[in-house]
């Protein structure tokens, strides 16, 4: 028995808050069980329990447990030491990882809105206490109301409790725009209230209801959907079917009840279903990739992590799925990551095939309620499965995890960036991993610089996989030099006579395109002509990009919109121009060169629905479409085999941008998505467009020589004292008055000197230097790979202190830490 336990809130607070636990709840309150706690004067959370004890606080008093919210933990071993290693390593707080581990619909807080849900009907069988029924009438005369208010009117204690038990029921909802909360997906059955067999009961009935038409063609329709006369077992009959079947309304339905022929029920439905589909047996492996799958079970019995260098299309995905089957055999759990949503919708057909049901998909674009669906199901079965997800997946609550493949590893996209934590899944995944006992699979045919470090000084296991499927070539890669062909006068637009020739060529022998350009929207800028005026956000240091379909002009950093004036603001005259290009102007434009050519876009606008890479990645992968304009999600592992041209527009923004990584980042995305011409039938062509046609990264993309990159790139960062062979944190200040964060920036950096030395180097103001009214300055701290994060950490905690007591201003300065930043 204990009597305090320690708390972590879903609060960005260093360390854990003690609550006394009442004696009621002792026996039952277990780590990793869900708590309401009151946090303040009036706010009450949902806390995790991280430990229990009998150390009386002497310094404070301590606030009561108000209530359990689970007969068992919601966490298993070793997801929060899987927390507490993130919090160190990415210098957060648990309260960080806490609000990014667990879904929405497993917290509740009292700001959380509710609304009544109009469709409920209370059960004979529910229930509902007073207190409970007291606020549903409360809820029902109001649109929405918060918690905290409802508290207020009805005087009630423990509150969120009692929502949280009518969010169960269906009975209200949870406002969405505060807040995505759980509810379970309900479906309402219709049963007879006899049993199978009890044939004098149903002729009583139909007694009952001779004289009401209706009711009698309810009770007969019924019998029929059900099989209550075959030998089979009965269906069991959902309420809006039968409804809908027999064309009676629920008045009719309400009276049979009453009169005791007929009851309903509820069933708590998995909301992760896939349509079923037949079982296809494992692919099979050409030789190449019999061999690598071998070397990777070989390598697994000396190292715990393996690399796989497969160049793209060689047949990764086959490789993954024999491991998947091997590892499920062996009764085990697998956590497959890719870095985009895309991928999943993608994947989940080829995986679904294998794997049936075993398969789970876990992802932002699904609803709160189905990530808990799937979060549920983990906790409550230990059987084996695959979860395939983004980064979130790797908080998932894994019983028995044997294998974690991170495909296309090098993906910038596993880093999070906002909020914090700022962790990236990749490494996270082989922390998991480690933590279970299971072994990691890095995939990709561009290993990022740190991974085919570690791979080739021991660290990993590596496995190269060098040809493509079936012996096909890789692409052909032209280049285009811009500089030249805009002095010939021969640009069409943005498209170069080259790559619109063997388009045209391509889509006369009915096979694809895929244009890349790495900017979405209408067009990066809008310029005066007459006085060079350009619109700028009013909140963030950055131009506006504008969107014709709105005819908007939207700032990508904070979301400030602006309608495009017909005059320019400045010198009143109708000269604004359009300059540059971004997706949408380029499917435009293109539809100009091929009218009867169908075109599809994708990008950040474009897949804002959660169906919508599905629908866009069908109907490319049939032929649809033929033309693909995209960002770099249309780069990242994507596998369409009609795809026999790829144009790549303007290689220079992503080589020329002014960062230690935009070399490695502008040779995977040109690579990556270059591997997605020519997967099958025959060689395909990549045209690169660039000012810079002899830059070193083009030409090693030309020749497809990923180790030439690398031997340039690494000595490049060992000179420069890069990572592999340091580890970076960068340090951002915010403020809203630029002087005050100037004067506070240079302090807090002499601070660090103190400690650090010459590994602190700044403060300097980012290329972006205010977003959403603050100014930033950014501090670059550079220290050895040996180095404890836990100590780093301890140590600037304590220079922050430091500063507070002699500087009030960094009070008001926001401060936070990006640990192998991208």
């Amino acid at each position: 028995m204990f009597s305090f336990a320690e708390i972590i809130l879903p609060l960005p607070l260093y360390g854990t808050y003690t609550y006394h636990v009442p004696e009621e709840l002792n026996a039952k309150i277990k780590i990793g069980c869900r708590v309401l706690v009151q946090f303040g004067q009036k706010k009450y959370y949902t806390g995790i329990v991280y430990t229990l004890h009998n150390n009386k606080p002497e310094d404070f008093v301590t606030k009561d447990i108000e209530d359990l919210l689970d007969d068992y933990p919601i966490l298993r071993y070793p997801q929060l030491k899987l927390w507490d290693w993130i919090s160190d390593y990415y210098l957060c707080s648990l309260g960080d990882v806490f609000k990014a581990a667990i879904p929405a619909g497993l917290k509740i807080e009292s700001e959380t809105e509710v609304r009544i849900n109009p469709d409920f009907e209370v059960m004979q069988d529910e229930n509902l206490k007073e207190r409970e029924l007291i606020v549903l009438d409360f809820v029902s005369s109001r649109d929405s109301v918060k918690i905290i208010d409802i508290e207020k009117a009805t005087g009630f204690k423990n509150l969120a409790t009692i929502v949280m038990r009518l969010i169960e029921q269906e009975a209200v909802f949870v406002n969405e725009k505060v807040i995505n909360n759980y509810k379970p997906k309900i479906e309402v059955y219709v049963a007879l209230c006899c049993d199978r067999g009890d044939e004098t009961s149903v002729h009583s009935y139909f007694d009952l209801v001779r004289a009401y038409k209706k009711q009698e063609t309810l009770l007969l329709t019924y019998l029929e959907m059900s099989h209550w006369m075959r030998k089979s077992d009965t269906k069991e009959i959902l309420k809006k079917d039968l409804l809908s079947r027999s064309g009676i309304t629920q008045q009719v339905l309400s009276t049979m009840i009453k009169k005791g022929i007929m009851r309903i029920y509820k069933k708590e439905i998995n909301r992760f279903k896939l349509a079923s589909m037949e079982i296809e047996t494992l692919p099979t492996l050409s030789e190449s990739q019999q061999k690598a799958y071998w070397d990777i079970l070989d390598s697994y019995k000396e190292k715990n992590i393996t690399l796989l260098h497969g160049v793209t299309s060689s047949g990764k995905t086959e490789i993954y799925i024999n491991l998947i089957s091997e590892m499920l055999r062996q009764k085990k759990q697998i956590l497959y990551l890719v870095p985009e949503i895309a991928l999943t919708t993608q994947l989940t057909y080829r995986l679904k095939r294998v794997f049936g049901e075993m398969l789970l998909i876990y992802h932002s674009k699904f609803s709160d309620n189905e990530r808990v669906d799937i979060w549920k199901k983990l906790l409550k079965n230990g059987s084996p499965c695959i979860v395939l997800g983004v980064r979130s997946s790797v908080f998932l609550p894994f019983n028995n995890l044997g294998l974690v493949i991170v495909d296309e590893e090098h993906e910038t996209s596993f880093k999070q960036q906002d909020p914090s934590p700022r962790y990236n899944a990749r490494n996270v995944a082989m922390v998991l991993a480690s933590m279970h006992g299971a072994k990691t699979l890095l995939g990709t045919a561009t290993p990022s610089i740190d991974s085919y470090y570690n791979a080739t000084h021991g660290k990993y296991a590596l496995v190269e996989l060098n040809e493509r499927y079936e012996g096909i070539e890789l692409p052909e890669v032209r280049v285009v030099d811009l500089k030249l062909a805009r002095k010939r006068r021969e640009m069409k637009g943005i498209f170069s006579p080259e790559l619109l020739n063997v388009s045209r060529k391509a889509l006369e022998e009915d096979k694809q395109v895929i244009l890349f350009q790495n900017r979405r929207g209408y067009a990066p800028m809008v310029m005066c002509k007459e006085c060079a005026w350009v619109p700028k956000c009013d909140n963030c240091d950055v131009s506006l990009t504008y969107h014709k379909y709105t005819n908007t002009l939207i700032c990508h950093y904070c979301g400030f919109t602006y309608q495009l004036p017909q005059l320019c603001p400045s010198c009143k005259q109708p000269t604004l121009e359009i300059e540059g290009y971004g997706t949408e102007r380029i499917e435009d434009d293109i539809e100009t060169v091929f009218p009867d050519t169908p075109i599809l876009r994708m990008d950040l606008d474009t897949t804002r629905n959660k169906n919508s890479y599905e629908k866009i990645i069908e109907d490319f992968s049939k032929g649809t479409s033929k033309i693909l304009v995209g960002t770099q999600m249309v780069t990242k592992g994507l596998d369409f085999a009609g795809v026999k041209v790829v144009g790549v527009l303007n290689a220079d923004s992503m080589i020329n941008f002014p960062d230690f990584r935009s070399h490695e980042r502008a040779f995977n995305m040109l690579e990556q998505v270059s591997g997605r011409a020519g997967r099958k039938d025959g060689r395909g062509v990549v045209v690169i467009q660039t000012s810079n046609p002899n830059h070193p990264v083009i030409n090693y993309v030309l020749n497809h020589d990923y180790a030439g990159y690398y031997n340039n790139e690494i000595e490049e960062r060992e000179y420069f004292k890069y990572p592999p062979f340091t580890k970076l944190i960068n340090i951002y200040l915010k403020h809203r008055d630029d002087n005050v964060l100037t004067e506070v920036s240079v302090r807090y950096s002499n601070m660090l000197r103190e400690v650090f030395g010459y590994r602190v180097l700044g403060p300097e103001a980012p290329m972006i230097a205010r977003i959403q009214q603050l100014h930033i300055r950014q501090i670059v701290l550079k220290i050895e790979n040996e180095a404890s994060m836990l100590k780093v950490k301890k140590i600037l905690r304590q220079v922050y202190e430091n500063i507070i007591k002699v500087d009030s201003r960094m009070k008001s300065t926001i401060l936070y830490y990006d640990v192998d930043p991208m």
